[in-house]
């Protein structure tokens, strides 16, 4: 029996329009053709022999065949651009010194920042996790070359630095104890860090506007100690959905206390206008890692 040998091409445009949740922003993303992508997707699906995409509302989502397939999908995309790296990095090498936003530490520690690793062993990278204002004075006081951090839609770092990238903008969530009780009580408990805080002024700021009385239930000086008070019940916390642990959720319907149209941004700041090589494959590693969490 002949086996199957999907084309990376074709996958990588099934992957994107899934990220992006359509082909033809694929297209637009790949520098591609909306009919190509269209017609490698026709090809994967004849391969498969099964339907690969749905439409749910305006937006496309994978069907129980798809879903499969993106997995093995992502990881096939994944070593190849891992080889390609590995293949053209040449003599890189010099030390970069990261900032990473908790939420996502989780994701991109092991994956990105462990592929660029393997791929540059002779580059020196340096990690902090740690919060916005950590970050951002570390960066203030050139103790980071990059830093992955939230901004505030109006408030963003971009007054305070020239050299920075919106690389999302995330839409703001309620969370709450997995299958916990109504949160709307007579004064809702909120789990929060110290200020300053993005997410502590836009989760005032919108219960204030909605007039919905709220207390402090738990400080928290990292997300470890946020989710274990959401988890134990002792109040609600505003973040994204990203990153996310086991024993909470997205609060939705009646559930939620009052309704949040913001979102916040994502960016990538740089300590200098021209980056070095391995600072600047650093920041494309970032930006293509994002896409697929």
């Amino acid at each position: 029996m002949r086996r199957k040998t999907y084309d990376l091409d074709a996958l990588r445009g099934f992957v994107t329009g899934l990220d992006l949740g359509s082909f033809s922003q694929a297209a637009d993303r790949l520098g591609r053709s909306t009919s190509a992508v269209s017609a490698q997707l026709h090809k994967l699906e004849l391969q498969v022999g099964h339907p690969l995409v749905r439409k749910q509302g305006r937006v496309l989502v994978p069907t129980d065949a798809g879903e499969t397939l993106l997995g093995y999908a992502r990881r096939l995309l994944a070593l190849n651009d891992e080889a390609a790296l590995a293949l053209g990095s040449g003599d890189l090498e010099g030390r970069v010194r990261l900032g990473i936003q908790q939420d996502f530490s989780a994701d991109l520690l092991p994956d990105v920042l462990g592929r660029f690793a393997r791929t540059h062993p002779r580059v020196r990278l340096e990690v902090r996790v740690d919060r916005n204002a950590v970050l951002s004075r570390a960066m203030a006081e050139n103790r980071l070359d990059l830093a992955l951090v939230w901004g505030e839609e109006g408030k963003g770092q971009s007054d305070v630095w020239p050299w920075t990238e919106t690389l999302d903008r995330i839409p703001l969530r309620w969370i709450g104890p997995l299958g916990g009780e109504d949160p709307r009580r007579d004064c809702l408990p909120l789990v929060l860090f110290d200020p300053p805080c993005a997410f502590r002024s836009l989760a005032e700021d919108s219960l204030d506007r909605a007039g919905i009385p709220w207390r402090v239930a738990l400080v928290g000086s990292g997300l470890d100690s946020l989710w274990a008070g959401v988890r134990a019940g002792l109040g609600i916390t505003l973040r994204t959905n990203r990153g996310l642990p086991t024993g909470v959720e997205v609060l939705e319907g009646e559930r939620i206390p009052t309704p949040l149209d913001g979102t916040l941004s994502l960016r990538l700041l740089r300590g200098a206008d021209q980056p070095d090589p391995a600072m600047g494959r650093l920041a494309t590693l970032i930006r293509k890692g994002l896409l697929s969490f």
